[in-house]
């Protein structure tokens, strides 16, 4: 596929720039280029599901999608005993993410891999999945992360996403594979979901 910013052809040259936020009670800072999505600052979206993602004290996230590392490098900050492993298809963002890695100081417990979707992490089960989900790269690669999600869910595992479009079709969905919806939170036009694969979840 080779459609915006998902895709793993590599994007026209483009000089770095640097842009910074205050997400959660932390400081982050994060290189940029062109080729790369919201280069030009921190997206609504992607700052909405950070502000209300669902995180353990301890345990393994997997940021999906994760362009220059905005999700995974934000919540190591805040979470200082998690465990994040990044994933993204295009390999301008992965080189950024692992840019901004280094730079926000938290190599020793954050990872970054090319890779469609899943591909990399196969065999390994997290606590959490949080994706900014890829929409401009079709329903079908949206659908892919919610049906295959399970496989990569530990027990009581959670898989958190943000939409600004076809939220029932994903609600739908996620009920379809046997996910039970825990959570949803709508502000700004955006629709946070957060779903487990518990048949008893628990409050959240």
């Amino acid at each position: 596929m080779d459609r915006h910013y998902y895709s793993r052809s590599r994007s026209k040259e483009g000089a770095l720039e640097i842009i910074s936020d205050y997400i959660r009670g932390v400081t982050v800072e994060f290189f940029v280029k062109p080729g790369v999505f919201s280069k030009r600052g921190i997206d609504v979206g992607t700052k909405l599901l950070i502000e209300n993602a669902v995180v353990p004290e301890e345990g393994t996230i997997l940021d999906l999608g994760c362009g220059y590392g905005v999700i995974g490098i934000t919540l190591a900050k805040v979470f200082p005993k998690i465990k994040v492993i990044m994933v993204d298809i295009n390999p301008v963002a992965v080189k950024l993410a692992q840019m901004n890695i280094r730079h926000n100081g938290v190599e020793d417990r954050v990872e970054v891999y090319q890779g469609d979707l899943y591909e990399p992490v196969r065999g390994i089960k997290f606590d959490a999945i949080i994706t900014n989900p890829p929409l401009a790269a079709g329903l079908d690669t949206v659908s892919r992360i919610i049906v295959e999600a399970p496989q990569y869910l530990k027990d009581r595992g959670l898989l958190e996403m943000v939409l600004r479009k076809g939220e029932n079709t994903i609600l739908k969905k996620i009920n379809e594979i046997g996910l039970t919806t825990l959570k949803i939170y709508r502000k700004k036009g955006y629709t946070i979901l957060v779903a487990t694969n518990r048949d008893d979840p628990y409050r959240i």
